[in-house]
C-alpha cells in the first residue's frame, strides 16, 4: 500500500498522456466515489458530475479547455498526447447557491484515487463555460465548476525549489520534462 506523502509526490497537474490508453467508465465512478465520500459543508452534497471516456464526447470537451496558461506557444496536448477521460465537475443550484473550497476537495479525492491506479490528471479551471454547456447539454440548474483530464501519463514532472528571482511558472526543458517550482515549508509556515 502507498504512503499518502508518495501518492501526493505522484499527483501532479499532468497534461500528456497516453491517449491510446483506455480508462474505462467502472474506473471513473470508483474514483468519484471517492468524491461522494469527502467532507461536504452541512453535508449538503450539492456536486453533481459528468463522466467521459468516450473519443466522441471527449473531443467535444477538449476544445473547451485551456491548457497552461505558463507554457506560451502551446494550446494543449497534440492528438495522440490527450487525455483519455474527463470529469466535469458541477454544483447544484437547487441544492447550495455557492459551492466554495468543496469542488478542491472532491478533486483533490480524485485524482489521488487516480494515483494510486497509476493514473494522473489535471484540475482545469480555465473552460469555456458556454460553449461546454451547450456540447454537453448542461441544464441551467448546474454552475460547471471544474473539469478533471483523466489518463495515462506520459509527461514527467520535477518538482523544483523556487530559485532566488522567487518565480514560481511552471516551465518546460528542451526535453518536455515539465518543472514545477514549490515554496519551501519554512517560507509556508508562519509560525
Amino acid at each position: 500500500m502507498k504512503k499518502l506523502k508518495d501518492l501526493v509526490l505522484k499527483n501532479r497537474s499532468y497534461r500528456r498522456y497516453r491517449q491510446d490508453y483506455s480508462v474505462s467508465i467502472g474506473v471513473l465512478r470508483e474514483l468519484i466515489d471517492l468524491a461522494r465520500l469527502s467532507p461536504s459543508g452541512g453535508n449538503l452534497q450539492p456536486l453533481k458530475y459528468i463522466i467521459s471516456s468516450d473519443r466522441k464526447t471527449n473531443n467535444m470537451i477538449f476544445p473547451c479547455l485551456s491548457w497552461a496558461g505558463y507554457i506560451k506557444n502551446w494550446a494543449g496536448p497534440i492528438e495522440g498526447e490527450r487525455p483519455s477521460a474527463y470529469i466535469v465537475v458541477l454544483g447544484g443550484r437547487k441544492i447550495k447557491k455557492t459551492f466554495g473550497y468543496e469542488a478542491g476537495i472532491a478533486c483533490q479525492s480524485i485524482l489521488l484515487g487516480a494515483v494510486e491506479k497509476g493514473l494522473g490528471g489535471c484540475i482545469i479551471g480555465s473552460i469555456n463555460r458556454a460553449k461546454l454547456r451547450k456540447a454537453l447539454h448542461i441544464s441551467k440548474y448546474y454552475e460547471i465548476l471544474l473539469v478533471l483530464a483523466i489518463g495515462k501519463p506520459v509527461e514527467k514532472i520535477k518538482i523544483e525549489k523556487i530559485g532566488s528571482s522567487g518565480d514560481i511558472k511552471y516551465w518546460r526543458d528542451a526535453k518536455g520534462v515539465h518543472h514545477m517550482p514549490k515554496r519551501s515549508l519554512e517560507e509556508i509556515i508562519l509560525c
